[in-house]
C-alpha cells in the first residue's frame, strides 16, 4: 500500500492492443480507401459525361468555391472590404509579361537591410567607417609594440653573443 496522501497511477493498469486487432484495423482502413477510390472514379466519370461545354465548367467552378467555403463562410455572406479573395487560376491574358513580382513590406525591408549591410561592409573595407578607423589605429599600435619588442630581443641576443665571445676569449 503506498504511503502518503496522493497515489501515483503511473504503470498501473496498462492495456496493450493485440497484434491481431491492429492487423484487422489496418485491413479495414485499406478496404475503406479502396472503396473511396472506386467511388471517386465513378463520380469523375459521371461528371465528364455531364460536362458538354467549357463555359459551363467555369460557372460550376465558381459555385463550387462558394460551396466549399470553410466554417460559417459557406452559410453567411461575408462583406469585408479588407478581405481579398485569392483567385486560384489566372488566365494567360490576365498576366502581364513585364510585371515584376510585387514584394511585400517585409521582403522590401529585408532587401533594404541587406543593401545597407553590403554598403557598410564596403565602406568598412575601404576604411571609411569609424569602427574601421579605430581598428586600423589599434593595428598600428600593435605593430609598433611588436616592432619594439623584436628590436629589444635582437639587442638582448647581440649582448648575449658579445658576452659569450668576450668571456670565451
Amino acid at each position: 500500500m503506498p504511503r502518503g496522501k496522493y497515489v501515483n497511477h503511473k504503470g498501473r493498469n496498462r492495456n496493450f492492443t493485440n497484434p491481431e486487432e491492429l492487423e484487422a484495423q489496418r485491413k479495414k482502413d485499406e478496404e475503406e480507401k479502396k472503396w473511396r477510390k472506386t467511388r471517386e472514379q465513378d463520380s469523375d466519370e459521371d461528371e465528364d459525361e455531364d460536362g458538354d461545354g467549357e463555359e459551363n465548367d467555369s460557372d460550376e467552378s465558381d459555385s463550387e468555391e462558394e460551396e466549399n467555403a470553410k466554417g460559417a463562410a459557406g452559410v453567411i455572406q461575408i462583406q469585408n472590404p479588407n478581405r481579398v479573395a485569392k483567385k486560384s487560376h489566372r488566365k494567360v491574358e490576365e498576366v502581364a509579361e513585364d510585371d515584376e513580382p510585387q514584394l511585400t513590406r517585409r521582403e522590401k525591408e529585408e532587401l533594404e537591410k541587406q543593401r545597407a549591410a553590403a554598403a557598410y561592409q564596403k565602406r568598412h573595407a575601404e576604411g571609411k567607417t569609424a569602427q574601421a578607423k579605430a581598428d586600423l589605429a589599434r593595428l598600428a599600435i600593435i605593430k609598433q609594440h611588436r616592432a619594439e619588442a623584436a628590436a629589444r630581443r635582437e639587442a638582448e641576443k647581440k649582448e648575449k653573443e658579445a658576452k659569450t665571445k668576450s668571456g670565451a676569449s
